[in-house]
């Protein structure tokens, strides 16, 4: 008889006392190795206790620096002296007027592709560039550039640049149905008026700056800051009588960056062809959103009334200390709206 012939005889006659040694085994095992997870598991608590500077850092806007005690420099000095504000006083009067005369004015604000050759004052185009630098900025980084380029051979390059990418973006790169969207305002891939306005402003975004010691300074929120600066941009060049394009030219950051020798922390955000406009300029009949679509005011922070809860008019009477009133919906009334300070055309 084998070594095998005898193992096996042996399991066949003593099978509970095999069954009993190996669930002692089992168990043993079991409570062994959950005694090791439990000491693992409170050295884990333990290490929990201390802070975890990178976890706690991970949806932080910037890089992490601050165990560098160089680094934390504020970007503008942290002893910078405040001044009282005194802005120009008006009357509520006063305010509803220029508020209309000035919507009038944005109002008649079009986008155009057909310029005048006419030149522009520099001093008119130093001034919408200092208009624009009044905007906004995260931490008053000032992220932007603008660059103007008046010079008849940059233009004609800006312009080769911009049309050898624009018939690739309208071939292959644009979606068919951007394209189709185009087609109303009758645009392609030949851009004239790059070379027919008389300035072209190349706004720049900055995604950072370098200090004086070499380290790098970063722009928060910069390119917010950079559209509100080219939104006041575009009022400004409403403003004194001139129009222009507002143009993004597609993958030509690069090139266009290279041609205007900008640093490579700067990125191309619009391309605004600005003059006056051409005789025969046309543009699209277009219509704007009514105010209704565009705007939702909310009142004091209470239920929209079509769920069934105050009249936003009354309430807004109340607490801005208005008129007397009676309506059912600031009682808790349903639809049934009987007031006194509006009418009922009102609450639907």
């Amino acid at each position: 008889m084998n070594a095998i012939s005898v193992t096996v005889w042996a399991l066949e006659s003593h099978c509970f006392l095999v069954y009993s040694v190996l669930a002692a085994i089992f168990i043993a095992f079991t409570v062994f190795h959950k005694n090791r997870l439990h000491v693992l598991e409170n050295r884990i608590g333990d290490t929990k206790k201390v802070p975890n500077v990178y976890s706690a850092r991970k949806d932080r806007e910037g890089p992490d620096d601050e165990d560098d005690p160089d680094y934390l420099i504020s970007a503008i000095p942290e002893d910078t002296l405040h001044v009282p504000y005194k802005p120009l006083q008006m009357s509520t009067k006063e305010v509803i007027q220029r508020s209309r005369e000035y919507y009038d004015l944005m109002a008649k604000r079009r986008t155009v592709r057909s310029f005048s050759t006419e030149p522009i004052p520099p001093e008119v185009l130093e001034n919408i560039i200092k208009t624009a630098g009044t905007a906004p900025s995260g931490a008053h980084t000032e992220p932007w550039t603008f660059v103007v380029v008046q010079d008849p051979n940059v233009k004609e390059a800006i312009r080769n640049i911009v049309e050898e990418e624009e018939d690739l973006n309208y071939a292959r790169r644009m979606s068919r149905q951007w394209v189709a969207d185009l087609k109303p305002f009758a645009t392609n891939s030949s851009k004239p008026y790059l070379c027919d306005a008389p300035a072209l402003i190349l706004v720049f975004r900055q995604t950072h700056s370098m200090r004086e010691d070499g380290k790098k300074r970063m722009h928060y929120y910069n390119e917010i800051s950079v559209a509100i600066a080219a939104g006041i941009l575009l009022t400004a060049i409403q403003y004194c009588g001139l129009v222009a394009l507002t143009s993004t030219p597609l993958n030509c950051n690069a090139r266009l960056r290279d041609l205007l020798s900008r640093p490579s922390n700067e990125r191309l955000e619009l391309l605004l062809p600005i003059g006056r406009p051409h005789p025969d300029t046309t543009v699209p009949d277009l219509e704007r959103k009514p105010l209704d679509q565009i705007m939702i005011k909310v009142t004091s922070g209470l239920n929209d009334i079509h769920s069934g809860g105050f009249c936003v008019f009354c309430v807004d009477s109340f607490f801005s200390g208005g008129v007397d009133y009676s309506c059912d919906a600031v009682a808790g009334g349903g639809a049934d709206y009987n007031c006194a300070c509006v009418d009922d055309a009102k609450h639907t």
